[in-house]
């Protein structure tokens, strides 16, 4: 399925209006037990940030869900993101990798373990990327999370100088001010092979507001 920008995946603090489990549950009621927690997030196996759109899956068996779980555990499950950030990275292609969890300074925020800073309940976290493109004051990037940490991809980026555009929360000061349409992030596909080895491949490609940003911004 693909998930819009601005809808939360499930209800949580602060969280009011209608979420992407509540169109699912309307659509697909069978899934209302399937979960390791059905009560909050019924057949949702990962997740995207309520400002990230693009490729989700979901378990609509419990079976189903059991087997996408120990995918997503143990790494089979290929995803690939669209993301564009400040300026120009000198290394255009690499990873980031280290220790995450939530900041021991802001316990709202997730943080990379460097020098003095600390989290606490720390996880390893690796996401690779590659320069698609280049503009005069941004990059489109080609990101390839390999764990599943909340918030990885907007912290590793931001710990290597280069936060997404359009985001509110793992930024620098310079950048607050400038206008993004939304937070530039996009899951752009999910590939995996299935219960009976079937190759599985899901494509959704970003909103025009998304591809048409860096064009606008940098001429």
């Amino acid at each position: 399925m693909d998930k819009p920008v601005g809808l939360a995946v499930h209800a949580g603090v602060g969280t009011s209006e209608k979420t992407l489990v509540d169109f699912l549950l309307e659509i697909f009621p069978e899934i209302k037990n399937v979960g390791d927690d059905p009560e909050v997030r019924p057949g949702i196996v990962h997740r995207l940030d309520k400002e990230t759109s693009g490729v989700m899956i979901v378990a609509r068996n419990q079976k189903a869900f059991e087997y996408l779980k120990d995918l997503f555990k143990n790494r089979k499950i290929e995803k690939k993101y669209l993301a564009v950030v400040h300026g120009k990275l000198k290394v255009k292609e690499g990873r980031v990798e280290g220790e995450m969890g939530r900041s021991k300074k802001d316990f709202r925020k997730q943080a990379l373990v460097r020098g003095k800073i600390s989290v606490r309940k720390e996880r390893y976290s690796l996401t690779f990327y590659k320069v698609k493109k280049e503009f005069e004051k941004y990059s489109l990037l080609e990101v390839s999370p390999k764990t599943g940490r909340m918030h990885q991809i907007r912290v590793h980026l931001h710990s290597i100088g280069h936060p997404i555009v359009g985001d509110k929360k793992y930024t620098f000061k310079e950048f607050k001010k400038i206008s993004a349409p939304r937070m530039l992030l996009h899951a752009v596909s999910i590939r995996f092979i299935g219960q009976g080895d079937e190759k599985y491949f899901f494509e959704n490609q970003p909103s025009a507001e998304f591809e048409n940003f860096p064009k606008e911004k940098s001429l």
